[in-house]
Parts: C-alpha cells; structure tokens; sequence
C-alpha cells in the first residue's frame, strides 16, 4: 500500500521577530565596542598628560606649558631654558610586518624649525630622522652664558639620524652647514670676531656620547670637535686650524691639527 509523503512544513519568516535576543545582543556589543573605540581615538592628549606628569620626571630646566588634540595627533608648548617651543606629532598606520608605529613631529621656536620622523618597534628599538634649520641669532644669550663662540646666520640641518637598541644607542650620524660670517667670541675682558668661510659640521657615536667635528668645507681637517656625554657634559677641543682661520697669531712651528686649547664643562649651565 502506497503511502503520501508529507510535505516538509512550511516557515513563514515574516511571523519570526527581527529583534530577536541573540541579534540585540550582537548589536548592543558592537554599538558599546563602536562607542569605546571612539572615545580612545578622540582621547584628549591634556587628559592623559595630566594622568601620567606626576610619575614623569622631566630634564631640569624644561617645562611643558599645555597639551592639545588627541594622543594619536597633537601638540605641546613647553619652555626649555627659559626658550618658547612648540612639539607637534602625528601618528601614521601601523606596519605589522615589522611591529613597528611611525612617528612624525615638528618642533618650532620662534625663529627656528625642525622636523623629522620617530620609528618605535618591537620589542626594544627606536629611530629618529630629522631636518630643518637653526637661526643661531635666537639662541644668542644661552650661548653668551654659556661662553661660546657667536655666529651669525642659519645653521641648515641636512641629516640626522639615530638608531636606539636594546637600551643603548647603536649609531647616530648627522650634517649641518653655515654659509659663513662674521663669528664673535670672548676674549678676556674683550670680545674677537673674524669672518670664516663656509663651513660644515659631522655627527657620529663614540663611547659614552656623540662626537661632533667641525671644519671648513675645503679642509682636510677638523678645526674643532666636540664629545657630548649621556650625563651632560661638553668636552669641547679646538686644534689650531680654527686660529687659522680666525686670524690669530700662533706658534709657528705648530701644525694645523694640533689641539691648541680644551674646554670641558655642562652643555647647559644648571644641568650637573
């Protein structure tokens, strides 16, 4: 005997709830992800400035006046040594083949101008790059009080570029030039000046600091150098190319690479 089959029932999906538990649940977890993903983009920077200044302990004689915009693209005013600047930064997308967050920043005065980028990777490097120029004009009674040599004009920043590993500085290298001018310099109970040709100046990495040379252009040789500790200190040489240079009488058995005098003392007065 033949039996029918019965037909499969039929759903009639207009008569299910659209809202149904399951789905107010999905949407309510992604508008709440949506809301805090929002509120940490737009996370004011002065908001978390102001949460993390107490455990930050900043270099004597700098001070951060205000914070704006967000974290990921802001700005900070801050006094250095009793000179105005201004830090702005900007995050870029984050490269995940290499674990690493790029940077961009700007840092200006009121004359001078640098900028540069900033590579944070993990789990323990760092990069930075800049460029820009220095109107050394600006800068006149922090090098008066410090008892350095006055030069007049722009200081271009060609390249910078430092690579920071395993809590400890891998290499630095950089190029400044000065198109030449009138320097002054003190002089016992006098001030000297001369007028130098254009001249250049190189970074590189020595042990405990940065090594600085400074020479001009058409030289072979440096005419002064200087090494800058991680403590602070200066320890500045100048050999007798730069009297050369300056027009002052020497011996004249003396060579052009010889050290004629040596300078050591804090790069800014206050640091040690």
């Amino acid at each position: 005997m033949n039996r029918k089959k019965k037909a499969p029932p039929t759903i009639n999906r207009e008569d299910r709830p659209f809202f149904c538990f399951g789905k107010v649940l999905f949407l309510l977890a992604t508008g709440v992800l949506v809301y805090a993903l929002a509120l940490l983009a737009w996370l004011p920077a002065g908001f978390i400035w102001q949460q993390l200044q107490p455990q930050i302990t900043m270099p004597q004689g700098i001070m951060v006046t205000q914070v704006s915009g967000t974290w990921w693209r802001g700005a900070a005013s801050a006094v250095a040594s009793g000179y105005p600047f201004r830090v702005q930064w900007q995050l870029g997308w984050p490269q995940l083949s290499e674990l690493a967050i790029p940077i961009s920043w700007e840092i200006d005065t009121a004359q001078s101008e640098l900028h540069g980028d900033l590579g944070l990777a993990w789990p323990s490097i760092a990069t930075v790059t800049a460029e820009g120029s220095l109107v050394v004009d600006e800068f006149e009674s922090l090098i008066r009080q410090s008892g350095g040599a006055m030069v007049t004009g722009t200081i271009n920043i060609n390249h910078f570029a430092l690579l920071w590993q395993d809590n400890q500085l891998e290499s630095a290298s950089g190029l400044g030039q000065w198109q030449g001018g009138l320097v002054s310099w003190p002089m016992a109970e006098r001030t000297e000046s001369a007028n130098f040709p254009p001249m250049q100046a190189s970074l590189g990495t020595t042990k405990g600091g940065l090594a600085l040379q400074v020479a001009a252009r058409d030289s072979d040789g440096p005419a002064a150098s200087a090494t800058v500790l991680w403590n602070g200190m200066l320890d500045l040489r100048v050999y007798k190319r730069l009297l050369d240079l300056a027009g002052q009488p020497w011996s004249d058995s003396a060579k052009p690479e010889d050290m004629v005098f040596r300078i050591r003392q804090p790069l800014l007065q206050g640091v040690m």
